[in-house]
């Protein structure tokens, strides 16, 4: 049976992707939410599905729709807003007796999102989260290599994201770290959830840099000790990705051995919906490591030794 969808944050830059992994699973968009009205990205995928700019008359339709004929309720609320609301929607979501797939960060602290456990633990509906690169297949791949070892090994690991963002972006909500959470939360969640699900717990956790564009730092993980850098920056783009016209950079090696995830980004928030509603989706429990792990390095003081330090701080703080 199709399941029916609702989403919030229809204008986002991540929206066309959940509403690309809606149509591809087969089920529709009822309605939509956004503060902007700016949303014809709709029209490729579902044109008749109604449209709000007001949190009120959203939730006011859903509930007509709910109680005038129960088989029109939604069953599914997809979460693209702001991170700051993303608890509101959820607790909107679980309201509305709708499961919740909930882009990342759920929330910006540990405290909240032990609130959250608790909802997930007393509400039917569940709480999911998008946590897509582990679905990647060169992770993938790279992640049973490291589970068939005979003997736990200390990896030496690189982990390089460069992705520039415009002007635009210090004057949006992403640019606004009590909102978004800054760079860290904003952009590296994903990349320590994966770093840890790849190599392990946290043993120690360094900072080296951390400002509005640039952070920068070593984790000492079960399996690897991880250099890790993260920049909106232009100027931080290698010169071979500026010479092709990119505007991003990214780079995983292990030992020395780059693992090559460059390709493969386009299907995985559809594979990630499609283990969603088989039930098999990324729950609250298991967002829980990463966000202790940056919410450690927001609240770390940088050390003044750097010798350690990923080789592109070193190169960009000559």
């Amino acid at each position: 049976m199709r399941k029916r969808f609702a989403l919030i944050g229809a204008a986002g830059f991540v929206a066309p992707r959940h509403l690309q992994a809606i149509h591809d699973t087969g089920n529709t968009l009822v309605a939509a939410l956004d503060p902007c009205d700016s949303v014809g990205v709709l029209d490729r995928f579902f044109p008749h599905a109604a449209f709000f700019t007001h949190p009120e008359t959203f939730e006011a339709y859903l509930e007509e729709q709910g109680s005038t004929k129960p088989e029109q309720a939604i069953t599914h609320l997809a979460i693209c807003s702001p991170n700051d609301l993303h608890e509101a929607h959820i607790r909107l979501a679980l309201r509305h007796h709708a499961t919740v797939i909930c882009e990342k960060p759920l929330v910006l602290t540990p405290d909240a999102l032990a609130k959250l456990e608790e909802m997930d633990q007393h509400h039917p509906e569940r709480i999911y989260t998008m946590l897509q690169l582990r679905l990647h297949p060169a992770l993938n791949a790279l992640k049973m290599r490291l589970d068939r070892e005979s003997s736990p090994r200390n990896h030496e690991v690189e982990f390089t994201t460069v992705s520039h963002r415009g002007p635009w972006y210090e004057k949006s909500w992403k640019g606004n770290e009590a909102r978004s959470g800054g760079l860290v939360m904003n952009i590296g969640i994903h990349i320590f959830d994966c770093l840890q699900w790849l190599f392990g717990p946290v043993i120690e956790n360094r900072v080296h840099h951390r400002s509005f564009s640039r952070a920068a730092g070593l984790l000492v993980l079960a399996k690897a000790r991880v250099r890790w850098f993260l920049s909106i920056r232009e100027e931080d783009l290698p010169q071979q990705s500026r010479n092709a016209g990119l505007r991003s950079f990214r780079n995983l090696s292990v030992d020395g051995e780059p693992i090559d995830f460059t390709e493969g980004f386009e299907n995985l928030h559809t594979q990630s919906y499609r283990a969603i509603l088989d039930g098999k989706g990324f729950g609250v429990s298991e967002t829980k490591a990463a966000l202790e792990t940056v919410w450690q390095i927001q609240q770390a003081t940088p050390c003044v030794d750097r010798s350690e330090a990923h080789p592109f701080l070193k190169q960009v703080q000559r």
